[in-house]
């Protein structure tokens, strides 16, 4: 079966670079302009997981991310926290929000796959 990302990215550069490489890697690829349609598309799509921005209009990551954890149907869905923020402490707020992996921008081509396809292959706990 063919797993599921949305990308939840509001510059429409970043958002066709992440739907090229995955649709490039066999995924289905859906994708939201703000945390609220994300939100939303998440509600209607449930995906396997969400690429997010943090910096976004509507809802910035943090709010989404809460709204996730705490919608029981969506709480286990994999989301990485996918941001230009790099500062010390950044991705250990990221996680402790519930975010379960964090990449910085501009984003690694190659990597970044390996990265989702090994997080896809986690069994929750």
């Amino acid at each position: 079966m063919v797993k599921k990302i949305l990308v939840v990215e509001d510059n429409e550069q970043n958002r066709v670079l992440m739907r090229q490489i995955f649709t490039h890697h066999g995924y289905e690829v859906l994708e939201a302009t703000d945390g609220l349609t994300g939100l939303e598309m998440a509600r209607v799509h449930m995906p396997d997981l969400v690429l997010l921005d943090i910096q976004m209009p509507v809802m910035n990551g943090y709010m989404v991310i809460r709204e996730l954890r705490n919608t029981p149907e969506l709480k286990k869905v994999k989301v990485i926290a996918v941001t230009s923020f790099a500062m010390k402490g950044d991705r250990e707020k990221a996680l402790e929000a519930g975010f379960d992996e964090y990449v910085t921008k501009p984003i690694n081509t190659r990597k970044f796959p390996e990265l989702v396809k090994e997080l896809l292959a986690r069994v929750q706990p």
